[in-house]
């Protein structure tokens, strides 16, 4: 009798030590314990690493592992139920929303973060101020060679590289600086953002586009300067060749809307109970969270930011 009374309590104990190690579907975590996958937009890995890495530093039981996808196969794993958190540049369309409805499932869109898409030249290039009109040419193909923007430039044919075929950031230049035109048949797409960096660190002609965090110099906790693999080019809306309507990526610039390629960072939380995703979503909302992205180079959605004056040569 007592043999079996252990056997039980032995074979109670080991069900309840493997149930603590499944996922969500078992339903065992907390916001604060637990182990989930998330999926996230690839231009955004550097800043959710960061993120993950403090949250889990201050909650010991708890285990996020993030998957980096481009958004259209990010956006695929949360609707399959993959996953219960998705960190991305837009929100769920109406068609996702009446999907998840269905399910009986109403997920939190929370904004965390304002993003910049970032245009990046070699270092050598001296053509570093475009304007609007410009780059709107160049990805719909009116203008082609360096030459057209300056007429003594020996660099030959602007070759455009984007991160990845399905990703946020072409989606942006479609949505936000094309405006539906069609693009150019010669913009080439990589598989990752650090290739971008890479390729353009390489190519003297290249124009890369990219994601202002993975260009923010992780050292330099005033978030004034950038890698110096590549130079950022300043943005004008009319007159490229006078610096002082042009403007860099820096999160003031971000914030008083004077930089224009800007963009929006959700939280989406398709979670209908109270477990990890909502509380790693509710912590990038928080005071710690939103200065971890104050740090990268992004703009935080709720934490005040202090208006650094810069002067440079461009």
């Amino acid at each position: 009798m007592k043999t079996i009374i252990k056997l039980s309590v032995y074979f109670f104990l080991f069900i309840l030590a493997y149930s603590c190690q499944q996922g969500p579907k078992g339903n065992t975590d907390t916001p604060t314990t637990g182990t989930i996958k998330i999926v996230v937009d690839e231009t955004f890995s550097p800043i959710s690493e960061a993120q993950v890495a403090v949250f889990q530093g201050i909650y010991k039981y708890a285990h996020i592992n993030p998957i980096f996808l481009p958004e259209n196969e990010a956006f695929k794993f949360l609707l399959r139920d993959s996953v219960r958190l998705l960190i991305a540049s837009r929100k769920l369309t109406k068609a996702e929303e009446e999907y998840f409805h269905s399910q009986k499932i109403y997920p939190h869109q929370t904004l965390v973060a304002i993003d910049a898409v970032t245009l990046l030249v070699h270092p050598q290039n001296k053509d570093s101020l475009l304007s609007l009109k410009t780059i709107k040419d160049i990805f719909t193909g009116k203008i082609q060679n360096w030459n057209q923007i300056s007429p003594s430039s020996k660099l030959g044919a602007i070759q455009v590289v984007f991160d990845n075929p399905n990703s946020s950031t072409l989606r942006f230049v479609v949505d936000s600086i094309t405006k539906g035109e069609k693009l150019a048949k010669d913009l080439s797409a990589l598989d990752y953002n650090k290739d971008v960096i890479d390729y353009v660190a390489k190519h003297p002609n290249s124009l890369g586009v990219i994601g202002v965090n993975w260009v923010s110099d992780r050292d330099d906790t005033t978030c004034l300067t950038f890698i110096k693999k590549a130079r950022v080019v300043a943005i004008s809306l009319e007159h490229p060749a006078m610096s002082f309507n042009s403007y860099k990526p820096y999160q003031a610039y971000i914030a008083q809307g004077l930089y224009p390629l800007r963009r929006e960072i959700y939280a989406i939380n398709a979670d209908p109970r109270s477990g990890l995703a909502g509380g790693f979503a509710a912590f990038l909302a928080s005071d710690r969270g939103q200065r971890i992205i104050l740090k990268s180079g992004l703009l935080p959605a709720t934490q005040p930011l202090r208006i650094i004056q810069v002067k440079e040569d461009l």
